[in-house]
């Protein structure tokens, strides 16, 4: 397993801007820190269970059918590019739309959040499965790649409070470099190399 690759990929698809984070950097610009946080442990339960949900789908799949690995390997690195370009021609974070800023709105985005729900159903497949057949090695990738996006989501409260003028200012740099690393890590999951 190419852990670097495993770990650039869950930061950049958990940390550059989606629904979610959008919606983390526009609450605590109207709702304060505080409030958002709410949102975040939401989030963050949300995301570990369609995490959890997805190894064991996987699992199964694996078992039934399989050749589904190297389907989702392959799957999976087109959805990187497709991420990487949609982050690199991505605009401001500005114009966010404004939810209430609790735990059930946190936990609802998560679940109806197409960028989550890829990553979630790609991300034990591509990185987890062809190396580690364990449901307990699943469980600590899941629980890793949890802690991951809450400290995203934690991440852009804390940018949202700070550097929001700061990031809206280099906003196409910073999409150009997450976009170049999601391209790199969906060329070393798709077994090219």
């Amino acid at each position: 397993m190419n852990i670097a690759s495993f770990i650039i990929y869950c930061i950049v698809v958990t940390f550059t801007p989606g629904p979610t984070n959008i919606v983390i950097l526009s609450s605590v610009q109207h709702h304060g820190a505080k409030k958002t946080m709410e949102y975040v442990w939401g989030a963050t339960i949300a995301f570990g269970l369609l995490l959890a949900a997805s190894a064991l789908l996987n699992h199964v799949l694996a078992g039934i059918i399989p050749n589904i690995l190297v389907i989702m390997q392959i799957v999976g690195s087109l959805y990187m590019l497709y991420l990487a370009y949609q982050i690199y021609r991505m605009g401001r974070a500005e114009a966010a739309p404004v939810q209430t800023a609790n735990f059930a709105s946190g936990l609802l985005m998560q679940l109806i959040n197409p960028k989550v729900l890829l990553f979630t159903l790609t991300v034990i497949p591509s990185y987890v499965l062809p190396y580690y057949s364990s449901a307990s090695a699943s469980f600590l990738f899941v629980l890793m790649i949890t802690v991951i996006g809450f400290l995203a989501f934690v991440t852009w409260v804390v940018c949202g409070a700070v550097f929001k003028n700061l990031l809206q200012q280099h906003h196409r740099l910073f999409n150009t470099l997450m976009a170049l690393f999601l391209v790199y890590s969906a060329v070393m999951v798709s077994g090219i190399l």
